[in-house]
């Protein structure tokens, strides 16, 4: 009974050294072994490796291109041609020394902390250098190829590996946006001001000559109705005057009937006249004697 309660103190105590002996690296970490807050030995192939047991403890960093953005409230950055531009980008980087990594940050927490402000100052250095024109052009690469040259040699000494920087998005702050934005409603309410102005001018040149021609297209009417009406009196004059020379009593008999159906048309028709009027002649004889 004593041998094999003895016996299995040991091999709990073999199995104990035995786990605190092993550790396991995945395809997606490095690890650091670590006697007493000293570095040891840096693993950064996978699989299942040693470490003494109870002295050394082992960290994991990570092995993964990890990302970076740049900081939400950046502050603008002035560019060559001194336009304050607010600059949206992110990099990609690499843990490729975890022992220099784990020296200049221990806590890997604390690595977004401690590279935006180096991110940033790359930025700044290299956008300040463009102008606002470049900057926002297609064809960008080599500007993104040098902030991430300049970026790459700062992050070096964190045992760190910069693999791309890009530029989502450069805007205006938001104060300079709304100035400019009431600049350009400034300006276009002005164009629409002049437009309407040249095209109530227009409207008001068009009527005005509208005027004019339907003036002078009745003035033409009338004159040419006058024409053809005095031209209409002068034939018809012509005609009863020519009638009046053919038969002179006739044409007397004939302008008498005209006034009497005239005078006479009425229900209730009241004349003044003498009974032999010169007006009632045909009354009393057909001959108008």
């Amino acid at each position: 009974m004593n041998k094999s309660i003895i016996g299995g103190f040991f091999l709990l105590v073999i199995a104990v050294i035995g786990y605190g002996s092993l550790f396991t690296v995945n395809m997606t970490q490095q690890a650091i072994v670590l006697q007493f807050g000293d570095a040891r030995k840096t693993v950064t192939e996978p699989g299942l490796h040693f470490k003494l047991p109870f002295v050394q403890n082992v960290i994991y960093i990570d092995k993964r291109i990890l990302n970076l953005d740049s900081p939400v409230n950046n502050d603008p950055i002035i560019s060559s041609d001194q336009k304050q531009l607010v600059v949206d980008a992110f990099a990609r980087y690499q843990i490729v020394d975890p022992l220099k990594f784990y020296q200049s940050i221990p806590d890997p927490r604390n690595v977004t902390s401690r590279l935006q402000p180096i991110f940033t100052s790359a930025l700044r250095n290299v956008v300040g250098e463009e102008t606002l024109e470049t900057i926002v052009s297609k064809d960008r690469s080599a500007l993104m190829q040098r902030i991430e040259e300049t970026f790459n040699k700062a992050a070096g000494t964190f045992g760190l590996k910069v693999v791309d920087v890009r530029i989502r998005r450069v805007d205006l702050p938001v104060a300079n946006s709304r100035a400019i934005f009431s600049r350009m409603e400034t300006a276009r309410r002005q164009e629409a001001a002049l437009f309407r102005a040249q095209g109530a001018e227009a409207a008001q040149r068009i009527r005005s000559k509208a005027d004019r021609d339907v003036t002078v297209l009745l003035a033409e009417a009338n004159r040419d109705g006058q024409k053809t009406r005095g031209e209409g009196d002068a034939t018809r004059n012509k005609i009863f005057a020519d009638a009046y020379n053919k038969d002179p009593e006739f044409f007397a008999f004939y302008r008498s009937m005209l006034a009497y159906e005239k005078s006479l048309n009425g229900e209730s028709t009241t004349m003044v006249v003498s009974p032999d009027s010169e007006f009632f002649r045909y009354f009393a004889s057909s001959t108008g004697r």
